[in-house]
């Protein structure tokens, strides 16, 4: 990453287009030279661009690469759902929309995030990995409306991170007709999500429902257990 990214700067919008391009035209080459220089170099050749300049704008290589592919589809799936009638729909429709529009503008671009996530999951890239994914769940639950600022706007991303992690996977394997699989997959898993609410209130309930004595006695445990 440049220091003006690191420094939480905004880059020059002819500087980010240039990266845009690049990314675009170096994805078609990731799936022969992996995330790799020699991808940059091939995309820089496709454009005209000085590879000298290209080297310079992702220094880091396959991570600066890897990371600016998931903001450009970030800022491409928060277009798409600006423009989408998002209002009308339930929150776990809403959400749902995020994900499958995420997914289905990328879906040319399998082979290359397959890649990219072998990359993300070595030990060294954990920190890089849990910071896109983390931007991604958070423009998602921003385009659903969340404005939560409480410990909800923690546990929804926590959340979305699961659900959207394992749709991301299961949608890399999925042949079947408009990605259908994965809407019912997806379906599933929001509706498990949407299940732990009413399970907490249960256990909840059930709790109050206990003799005052275990109730001491839990609450003693749980002291015990803080002392230690």
């Amino acid at each position: 990453m440049t220091k003006a990214e690191t420094a939480g700067g905004e880059l020059p919008e002819d500087t980010r287009e240039i990266r845009d391009r690049l990314i675009e035209a170096a994805v078609t080459h990731v799936p022969f030279d992996g995330w790799t220089r020699a991808a940059l170099m091939r995309a820089a050749d496709d454009l005209g661009v000085d590879r000298k300049d290209a080297d310079a704008l992702f220094p880091g290589a396959a991570r600066d690469m890897i990371a600016w592919h998931s903001k450009l589809a970030d800022r491409r799936m928060m277009a798409a759902l600006d423009t989408a009638d998002l209002d009308s729909m339930k929150i776990r429709e809403r959400i749902a929309a995020a994900v499958m529009t995420r997914l289905e503008q990328n879906a040319q671009d399998r082979e290359a995030i397959r890649r990219g996530l072998a990359i993300l999951s070595k030990p060294q890239n954990a920190g890089l990995a849990l910071q896109l994914l983390y931007r991604t769940v958070d423009d998602m639950w921003f385009a659903a409306g969340d404005r939560s600022t409480d410990w909800n706007f923690y546990s929804k991303r926590m959340l979305l991170s699961g659900v959207y992690s394992s749709t991301l996977l299961y949608w890399l394997n999925d042949n079947s007709e408009d990605f259908a699989d994965t809407r019912a997959f997806l379906a599933r898993r929001i509706e498990n999500v949407m299940q732990v609410p009413k399970v907490k209130a249960r256990v909840a309930k059930a709790a109050d429902l206990l003799p005052a004595r275990l109730r001491a006695f839990r609450s003693f445990r749980g002291g015990m257990r803080g002392a230690g």
